[in-house]
């Protein structure tokens, strides 16, 4: 009797043990199913280099969906273009790449960088507050370079030109936001092409006897037609000829 109940105990604890095995190999086989199961995912069409606005990846369809098996998709990976159209990549992303949104960060986090594209650089340039439009430039504005040269080998001759025009203002310099100033300067940070401007630009305030931001418009700014002013033209613009032959005499008014 005692053994016909330990041979029960082993043949219930067997069937048991088969239950089991068989349960987990159906979960196993149900596990690999799924994870061989298709979804929906976005990838780069193009190289798309750091900075790109995704609202720009949307815009070009330079990401396209792919189906991909559910074991290759990349921590992060988005299920729609929306996810992305608000922020900005702050990586390279290669062709081929499924989209992540760790490749990406908000606008705000990049700062100036977000304004940056192609030859466009980010300048600083220091100067006094008059020349930095203290108090009255703001971020986004749009300014021209007024700059005061010295001409030849004359140690009294300078013209003054407008040097650079319609430049963004990427942040206005403390003195123009109100904070305190050190040693009487401050700095201006400008976006400007990375050759002609930046070097015009720097000559002109590191040569020039004096210089100055001049603010555009807000809306519809135009351009005069370029000129240079210099002691003579500026002396004889508008002056009537009999006035003009008065001074050249030496006369006074």
């Amino acid at each position: 009797m005692a053994r016909l109940r330990l041979t029960g105990i082993a043949v219930g604890l067997g069937l048991v043990a088969m239950l089991l095995t068989t349960f987990y190999v159906a979960s196993y086989k149900r596990h690999v199913r799924q994870s061989e199961s298709t979804v929906t995912v976005f990838t780069a069409k193009r190289d798309i280099p750091q900075g790109t606005p995704g609202a720009d990846l949307v815009r070009h369809g330079w990401i396209a969906p792919e189906q991909v098996v559910k074991r290759s998709v990349v921590p992060g990976a988005i299920a729609r273009p929306d996810d992305v159209r608000k922020l900005i990549t702050r990586q390279d992303i290669y062709t081929g790449e499924q989209i992540s949104v760790r490749r990406f960060a908000d606008s705000a986090e990049q700062g100036v960088r977000t304004q940056l594209h192609g030859s466009l650089r980010a300048l600083s340039v220091p100067g006094t507050p008059d020349a930095l439009l203290a108090g009255t430039l703001r971020d986004g504005d749009h300014v021209d370079i007024l700059a005061n040269l010295k001409v030849g080998e004359c140690g009294t001759c300078y013209a003054t030109r407008v040097v650079s025009r319609d430049i963004l203002v990427l942040h206005a310099s403390s003195a123009a936001t109100g904070q305190k100033v050190t040693n009487g300067t401050s700095s201006v940070l400008l976006a400007v092409s990375d050759n002609r401007q930046a070097q015009k630009i720097w000559y002109a305030v590191q040569n020039g006897a004096g210089w100055s931001l001049a603010l555009r418009a807000v809306a519809h700014a135009t351009n005069s037609p370029e000129d240079v002013e210099g002691i003579n033209s500026v002396l004889k613009d508008s002056v009537l000829p009999a006035n003009l032959r008065h001074y050249r005499n030496g006369g006074a008014k």
